[in-house]
């Protein structure tokens, strides 16, 4: 099974893409902050100097992992649900579960090596950038140089390897289990129903989030900064909670919109019943979106509250203040890449693989025009959705952090911060989106079908 996985990576990179950008993206940003404990160490730093370069590199670890395991599940999911006639052609031949396992395991993991090797360079440019940015502040002497070592190195390979691990025994356990006639039912339709082990992550991480608001609101009043480093915790807890609930939420979201998308004529229509029959890709679609914005306006609202509450009290920001600031937009910077690139790849992915459907289409008598409508339209009704749950996600930090820091719900910050971050997540969805349909029905309708 070794043999076949590599054989299937070799002649379905194309499907492996997005999986490897996740891991590639992952460890280089892992690296880059790891490495400001090379240069701790490697510089002798002591003092602020050594606290604020050691809080860099371990601000990213565990959430990195979180984060990264998360994306490659959501892409390697996709990849084997796009699979799903060859899985069920694998079983009906003898392959056991056991097998089939080893070999998407093992796919993964030389997916996980290639990317933390290539990482290895844009870490390091990474992180010096990192620290130029440091010093520049100067929250670190400008006579540290820096440095990128094994610190760097492990960390980032391996956060990259073990997430690689876990997401693929995540989405092997599903396949494998699954029986023939449900796999080749599956490659004709995705209802993306959702798992009871799935309910009960997303409950948890639901729960979670929670727990993080109420500490802000009533253990953190009054302690300033500090109330950050919980509430900051809350958006991504509850934006991972809601994109578990995706397939749910996208369901009844098109049961809810299925009306005004349709008064778009034929290609409404197929937008409602591709949204309908594909709801386990579109939920992997809008994943991307609710992570990005909801960790984006949660954190850039967070941070504008306490710009305004530095102001109100007509104190000069310490140096200490400085770097928290300069750590939330450079975290938050990293994150917001990172789930930019997810959603980029996700939909490339999902897009290109309907070409065969969008040949079908339009051999049925539909026009490139009709189908190019059909995926603004889904595009529109995935933004929606994923814009709303991530607005949702950030209320969990914006609202408990405002109540601890000013002892008022209302939050700071201009509304075109949340305006922008909606904009730019549509943007991303509606150009990546059109732009792989555009490519796909380039394809002759008869010879996309027979591919």
């Amino acid at each position: 099974m070794v043999a076949l996985a590599l054989r299937s990576l070799r002649k379905r990179a194309g499907a492996f893409t997005a999986s490897f950008l996740s891991m590639f993206l992952g460890s280089a940003i892992i690296m880059a902050f790891a490495s400001m404990y090379d240069t701790a160490e490697a510089s002798g730093a002591t003092g602020e100097t050594r606290s604020t370069l050691v809080t860099m590199a371990m601000v990213v670890g565990g959430w990195g992992l979180l984060l990264v395991v998360f994306a490659v599940t959501s892409t390697l999911t996709l990849s084997v649900r796009q699979r799903a006639a060859e899985m069920a052609l694998l079983k009906s031949v003898g392959a056991t579960p056991a097998q089939l396992t080893r070999m998407i395991v093992g796919e993964a993991a030389v997916l996980a090596v290639l990317a933390a090797l290539l990482g290895a360079v844009p870490g390091a440019l990474g992180g010096r950038g990192l620290l130029g940015l440091l010093h520049g502040t100067h929250q670190v002497p400008g006579d540290v140089p820096y440095a990128f070592g094994a610190f760097a190195l492990g960390t980032g390979a391996g956060v990259t390897f073990a997430s690689a691990a876990i997401a693929a025994l995540i989405t092997a356990r599903r396949a494998a289990r699954v029986r023939v006639t449900e796999s080749l039912m599956a490659a004709a339709a995705d209802p993306g129903r959702l798992g009871r082990k799935r309910a009960i992550f997303a409950g948890i991480f639901l729960f979670l989030a929670v727990d993080e608001a109420v500490v802000t609101m009533t253990m953190m009043r009054g302690k300033g900064t500090d109330a950050m480093a919980a509430s900051g915790q809350a958006d991504i807890l509850a934006a991972i909670g809601l994109a578990l609930l995706a397939p749910v939420i996208v369901r009844r979201a098109t049961a809810l919109l299925a009306g005004p998308v349709r008064a778009f004529g034929v290609a409404g229509d197929l937008a409602v019943t591709n949204l309908r029959r594909r709801t386990g890709a579109m939920a992997s679609a809008v994943t991307p979106i609710i992570l990005f914005t909801g960790i984006a306006v949660g954190t850039l609202f967070l941070q504008a509250t306490e710009n305004a509450a530095m102001d109100r009290s007509g104190l000069a920001a310490t140096a200490d203040q400085k770097g928290i600031e300069t750590l939330n937009l450079v975290v938050i910077g990293m994150v917001v890449l990172f789930a930019a690139i997810m959603l980029v790849n996700t939909l490339v992915a999902a897009t290109a693989h309907r070409r065969r459907e969008f040949g079908q289409a339009r051999l049925a008598g539909a026009t490139p025009g009709q189908v190019l409508g059909t995926v603004a339209l889904e595009s529109a009704v995935l933004t929606v959705v994923g814009a709303a749950c991530g607005t949702v996600a950030s209320v969990f930090t914006i609202i408990p952090f405002a109540v601890a820091r000013k002892g008022s719900a209302a939050p700071d910050g201009s509304v075109w911060i949340y305006v922008g971050v909606v904009a730019l997540a549509a943007v991303l969805t509606g150009a990546t989106a059109l732009g792989a349909a555009r490519r796909a029905v380039r394809t002759p309708a008869v010879d996309a079908v027979a591919a």
